[in-house]
């Protein structure tokens, strides 16, 4: 029988009682930070659920990790923990699981409706990593800056390329951002100019969210890996196209990315998307033994980039792609940076590049059109 809550949540929710992503809210102007999940039109606010004593297994009894302004300490404590949390929650909120539901006065003050909250950055991201990891963008792109003799560079195919991005300038979804000024060369033989930049792309990427680091000097195993991977987020990796080009040989991206990066507020699990795992594509030629997975696998997850002028009254949606096209998974990309022995902390956030499709549809930055 499918799990269903008492809390009427409509068909075409993302917060089904299945997700249960988390975030981090204040219930209203003024009040402090507090850690929440998502459940049809409402966040359930930890804090409370703790206070009431309900995060009573053997990991979280006597944990403070929800009364933080932040999730760093609760995604730090691993996989059994959010395994307790999930499994606790679940029960709480299900239809037949009379603690929540038939406590009025918990009711009241555990569940805020969504349209009351202000959501704010789910963790304190330390460190952040854009990675380049569908085969589809890595070609297009190589097709517009090198043709079609060499679109995708010898490395690619055997490791996971990234650049080290700037996590000050991270922020949650709905925050403006600033069009970026900066040098920038227009047409051949003329001198650089400086001003705003004239080609602002987006670029529709997801991102793992950290969650047990490593030991500076101590790998992560590739087998290991999706044990240091809470969950994932959406990500706008915005980009000053102009401004990268100019700068961009021959160190990689610098101002043409750093100046904002936009994350969605909720934090999917890797335990809810398990039910939309699928076979990873095959790699050829086979990577590295220390990326070599015993199951290679990514996520069948939809994906959508609107657009809305300022003008019209309604979004558009211009492309549409999938989490499922990434070349290196998120596992490799996570055990990859690990491997000449960087420390990765609760909270870092690691990018998986733009996830462009097949056909041309699929794109996802406006850059390959």
């Amino acid at each position: 029988m499918a799990l269903k809550s008492f809390i009427e949540v409509h068909p075409d929710s993302h917060f089904p009682i299945q997700n249960l992503p988390y975030g981090v809210f204040k219930p209203q102007p003024g009040s402090s930070p507090r850690p929440g999940v998502a459940i049809g039109d409402y966040v359930l606010d930890l804090s409370e659920i703790a206070s009431a004593a309900l995060f009573n297994g053997p990991l979280l009894n006597n944990s403070d990790c929800f009364h933080q302004p932040n999730l760093n300490k609760f995604v730090s404590l691993g996989r059994p923990a959010w395994k307790e949390a999930r499994a606790t929650l679940q029960k709480l909120l299900s239809a037949t699981e009379p603690t929540l539901r038939d406590n009025a006065t918990l009711r009241e003050k555990s569940l805020v409706p969504m349209s009351r909250v202000e959501l704010l950055l789910p963790v304190q991201i330390g460190d952040y990593t854009d990675f380049f990891s569908s085969l589809h963008h890595t070609k297009n792109c190589g097709l517009i800056f090198r043709g079609s003799q060499n679109p995708v560079l010898e490395n690619w195919y055997h490791l996971p390329v990234a650049y080290h991005g700037r996590a000050s300038s991270v922020v949650i979804s709905g925050t403006d951002i600033v069009r970026p000024r900066g040098q920038a060369h227009p047409t051949p033989g003329s001198p650089p100019y400086f001003g705003p930049s004239r080609k602002l792309d987006f670029e529709l990427e997801m991102a793992t969210i950290v969650g047990p680091g490593n030991d500076l000097g101590k790998p992560v195993d590739i087998n290991n890996a999706a044990d240091h991977i809470f969950g994932v987020v959406l990500m706008n990796d915005w980009s000053a196209r102009d401004i990268q080009a100019w700068e961009y040989i021959p160190l990689g991206p610098f101002l043409g990315k750093n100046f904002g990066t936009t994350i969605s507020p909720w934090i999917v699990t890797l335990e809810a998307l398990e039910p939309f795992a699928c076979e990873a594509p095959k790699q050829d030629p086979p990577p590295l033994p220390y990326l070599t997975e015993k199951v290679s696998k990514n996520y069948d997850v939809a994906l959508e980039v609107h657009i809305k002028p300022a003008e019209h009254e309604k979004p558009s949606v211009v492309t549409r792609s999938n989490l499922k096209h990434l070349y290196w998974t998120l596992t490799q990309q996570l055990a990859h940076h690990t491997i000449n022995g960087c420390n990765l902390r609760p909270g870092d956030l690691l990018g998986t590049g733009t996830i462009s499709g097949p056909v041309r549809l699929n794109i996802l930055c406006s850059l390959e059109f």
